[in-house]
Formats: C-alpha cells, sequence, structure tokens
C-alpha cells in the first residue's frame, strides 16, 4: 500500500527491504506468549514493514511500528482538524510564511532524555534532504521548508513561499527521532536506523524475527496515558485462510479481514469493525512502458468497475466506487472527468487508431491477498474479451513497487494498489507529479505540474477547488491510473478486548493509539 504519505502514504508504497534485527536478538528464534496471555496482545499483519526508518517510512506496516515506537508533533484527523501530540500549540503566522511550534512540558523518549525543539529541527533537516527518499511534501516549489529552534521548546518553521497544504504537510507523518541517538548517522535512505529505535510512542520495540513477529513493551515514559496491554506483538502472517484460522482459535487477537468471512468470523464470536480510510484502490499502468495515451484509454474503456469492485468487495456496503485520482469522501473530489464507463466498442476504435496490434502486458500484484487476486482475474477477462491478453503475476507485495519503480526496464506493464494520502490534494503529488517519489506510475505532464503548482499556492477556497478539479480531469484523460474503490477496512477483533472505541480505528495504523485497548 502507498502511503499517504500515505505516503499519507500513500500505503503508498513499498521500498526495497535489506534490514537486520533493529531490536537485541538472543540469537534463537523462540515465539512470544500467545495473547491468550493476561496483559498481552497480538496483531496478525501480512506481511514485514518496508521501512522501519521514520524519516523514509511509507508502506502500512512500517508506519503501524513508526507509530507504535515514536510521536509527531500532531495529527491530522480524518475529517482535516489538527490534534497536537508533542505540540502544546502550533501557530501559523498572518503572513503566511512560517509556523511556530512550542512543545508540551515533560516530553521524554523511551531512554529517559528530554525531547527538545532540537531534536525537531534534525529530524525536520533531514526528513527534507531529497535524497533520502521522502522529502516532497517539505518542499514549496523548488525550495525547502526549514525549521529553526528558537528555545528548547520552540521551533519555527520558516516556507519559502506561501503555501495552502503548509499546515498539513508539517503536521503529517513526520515522526520526531532523538538527535543523540541518531546524530552521526550519515544515511538517513536506509530501510532501517542503527542504533536500536529509541522513541517517544506508547511502546518500545523489543525484538523484531524478519518474516514471523515483532514484539514491543510499554514505554515507561510515554506522554500519553500508560498502556493498558504491557506487551504487544505483530505476528506476520500472509495467508488469509491462516489470519482466520489464528483469530478463531485467539492465537490472534485482531487482524483486517474481507468481507466474505465476516459472517464466519461473527459466529466465531469476534468483534467486527469496519471503518473508511478514504483510500483508493486502483489499476495502474506502466506509462515507461505503455507510452500510447489512446492504448491506455483503451484498456480503461474495457474494463467494467462495477463487476471487479462488486467481486472484490461483495457488496455495495464495502465500498464506494472511485473515478478520480481522489476518494470520493474527499472535499475536493469531482466526477466532472471521464470516468471510462465500459465502452468495448470506444476500446476497439482507439485500438485501431493507435496502430497497435497484439496488446498484451503482465499485471503486477500481491500474490497473497485475496481482493488483489479476484481484481487481477476480473481484469484479466474482461480485457481477454476484447482481445488484450494480460499475463498475472500475483508476486510479494513489497515486490510490486520495488520493480515497477524501475520504469521502462521493469517486467511489469501494470499493478494493483492502493493509497490513502489523506484530506489535502496537495499530498497527491507524490504520486503523480512528474519525477515525485511514489510516482510509480512513470507519469510526467508539465500541464499537470502546473495545476499541483497553482493549487498548493491558491488560498481562496472555491479557486482551489476549481483547480483541482482541472487536475483531476487531466490526469484521467491522461489515463495512468484507474481508481476503483474506496473500500472499507474491516477490522475482526477479540471479544476479550475492549477499548477500540477508545483507541479510535483510522487510516494506515488501524489504531491511532494501541495502548488504549483494554482487556475485558
Amino acid at each position: 500500500m502507498h502511503k499517504r504519505r500515505f505516503g499519507l502514504a500513500a500505503v503508498i508504497a513499498a521500498a526495497a527491504l535489506a534490514i537486520t534485527a533493529c531490536a537485541p536478538s538472543t540469537g534463537t528464534t523462540s515465539e512470544p506468549t500467545t495473547s491468550a496471555a493476561t496483559g498481552t496482545f497480538t496483531y496478525a499483519i501480512s506481511s514485514d514493514p518496508s521501512s522501519l526508518n521514520p524519516i523514509n517510512v511509507g508502506d502500512r506496516w512500517g508506519l503501524t511500528v513508526t507509530n507504535l515506537i515514536y510521536s509527531p508533533l500532531a495529527r491530522v484527523e480524518g475529517d482535516g482538524t489538527v490534534v497536537n501530540e508533542l505540540a502544546e500549540s502550533i501557530t501559523p503566522a498572518e503572513d503566511g510564511l512560517s509556523v511556530t511550534v512550542v512543545l508540551k512540558d515533560g516530553l521524554l523518549w523511551s531512554d529517559g532524555e528530554p525531547v527538545t525543539a532540537d531534536d525537531v529541527v534534525f529530524t525536520y533537516t533531514n526528513k527534507a534532504v531529497k535524497a533520502n527518499g521522502n522529502a516532497d511534501l517539505l518542499w514549496v516549489g523548488d525550495q525547502p521548508i526549514t525549521a529553526e529552534a528558537t528555545d528548547e521548546k520552540t521551533v519555527v518553521f520558516r516556507l519559502p513561499s506561501i503555501s495552502a497544504a503548509a499546515l498539513s504537510n508539517i503536521a503529517t507523518e513526520t515522526y520526531i527521532i532523538p538527535e543523540h541517538i541518531y546524530g552521526q548517522v550519515t544515511d538517513f535512505s536506509a530501510a532501517e536506523l542503527d542504533p536500536i529505535a529509541v522513541g517517544s510512542g506508547p511502546y518500545k520495540l523489543t525484538k523484531y524475527e524478519r518474516g514471523q513477529y515483532l514484539t514491543f513493551e510499554a514505554n515507561e515514559n510515554y506522554f500519553g496515558p500508560k498502556p493498558n496491554i504491557p506487551e504487544l506483538t505483530l505476528r506476520i502472517v500472509a495467508n488469509a485462510d491462516t489470519v482466520k484460522t489464528a483469530l478463531q482459535t485467539g492465537e490472534a487477537d485482531a487482524s483486517f479481514v474481507t468481507a466474505d468471512q465476516i459472517d464466519e468470523l461473527t459466529a466465531s464470536g469476534l468483534d467486527i469493525y469496519p471503518y473508511a480510510e478514504g483510500r483508493v484502490a486502483y489499476l495502474g499502468l506502466n506509462a515507461a512502458k505503455l507510452t500510447d495515451p489512446k492504448v491506455r484509454q483503451a484498456i480503461f474503456y474495457a474494463l467494467d468497475r462495477e463487476e471487479i469492485d462488486t467481486a472484490a468487495f461483495l457488496s455495495d456496503e464495502y465500498y464506494q466506487p472511485a473515478y478520480t485520482i481522489l476518494p470520493p469522501s474527499n472535499p475536493f473530489a469531482t466526477e466532472d472527468v471521464n470516468t471510462y464507463e465500459q465502452d468495448t466498442d470506444e476500446s476497439a476504435k482507439l485500438l485501431t487508431e493507435s496502430g497497435v496490434q497484439d496488446v498484451d502486458f503482465t499485471l503486477a500484484y500481491a500474490g497473497a491477498d485475496p481482493v488483489q487476486t479476484t481484481q487481477a482475474t476480473i481484469i484479466q477477462q474482461q480485457l481477454q474479451a476484447i482481445g488484450i491478453r494480460v499475463q498475472l503475476a500475483g508476486i510479494e507485495p513489497q515486490a510490486v513497487f520495488t520493480e515497477i519503480e524501475k520504469g521502462a526496464a521493469s517486467q511489469y506493464d501494470a499493478f494493483l494498489g492502493g493509497y490513502i494520502m489523506g484530506q489535502d490534494p496537495d499530498a497527491y503529488s507524490l504520486l503523480y507529479r512528474s519525477g515525485a517519489s511514489s510516482n510509480y506510475f512513470g507519469y510526467s505532464n508539465p500541464a499537470t505540474d502546473a495545476l499541483f503548482d497553482q493549487g498548493v499556492t491558491e488560498l481562496d477556497p472555491d479557486k482551489r477547488k476549481a483547480i483541482y478539479a482541472d487536475l483531476q480531469a487531466q490526469i484521467a484523460e491522461d489515463a495512468v491510473v484507474y481508481p476503483l474503490a474506496d473500500n472499507l477496512k474491516i477490522l475482526a477483533v477479540n471479544s476479550r478486548i475492549g477499548g477500540v472505541d477508545e483507541a479510535r480505528t483510522v487510516p494506515i495504523y488501524t489504531l491511532e493509539n494501541f495502548g488504549l485497548l483494554t482487556e475485558k
């Protein structure tokens, strides 16, 4: 998934992973105790994190781990409101060219050292380095946002020019790291920081066995409420049927499930929590390989969105169809675009006009994901009906984006994915601006880039909305992404666990604060 950046992140994207254990290991592979024991909680996740480095993390599980260990200055909630965490106050200047942040009193790192304004400056300065892989939202035009500590608790962020998205971009998914621990690190582009993770979040990482589990214990120096459940395990289980069995037997306390599993799991006594993430599930085309826009448009006209969505998500109770790069719940979303309603005659006409014959391409997707497997199969069938041959490549989720990043050299022509980028449409520039860090589509259009530039500097809400409507229409016309749906995530939780509403289901991280869960 792309993160928002979301990644958010875009849960957007999986980076190449070459990491070693980031916490002390005894050298054994003994497993953590099962969650049936008092004081423990086990959450089944589908894969290893792609990154455990808060500077460049962008995948769902990497961000979930980051959210357990570290804390941001603030969070941008699903409705766009900003909620302070490490920050006591965040004050934009009247001229729109600076933002002043004052930290809360008494903040400590998990090793007992104080959290200071210098740590904030250190974090943002390193994140704004483009070579580190996650800098896009901390730049306005061709210059970075800079940060300066004016005393031990105060940081002033200075913008090179006015940006309507500045407050959201400063607050969103930047997790503060300690300078006294990482001050000697010379390469923040790596997938893992060394030494051991030290953060200010509710939990501390105690062990990571790749492909098996990550274990955590409560951080006694956390500034918020002490976690109700002192030990937490993220157990890596890729197979959906194995996850279901683990939930039914109590080996796992919680996990995401699919709509077709709800009745059986409810009958087994589990509690079900469906919730929206503002996510766009999509079919992406590699424009570096499928270079002719008419061929790309022909592919889209051959597809039946409703059939794909119904097959994947079973009922419109669990999804809304998506037609643009923004999820339908986004206040900037428009349907005044080419939605590519199925028209096989138009598809055939475009293929004839392109002069391209014998269209044959490879579609990559997460092979262990039953939803993406269903989507891929239906897409293959629909395109086959008009003579377009699709080779399916079900692979590891991380490998999809690692390979597609190679552009014209990639072995894949198309891919399935999903992203969660938050409320402000400028965040979507990470995906669709020429050369952006998460532009997996190989997409480049100066007209689109210009619209992103106009949108981020326009402060009038109505004018800004009109700019982003034009931008959505332009990207739809260029046919590099076929939005499918904003689908609900469905969380199943063992009935012995309470406090889910208090912990709050949220995009990307599953729960805003796992420490607020309780044992009944």
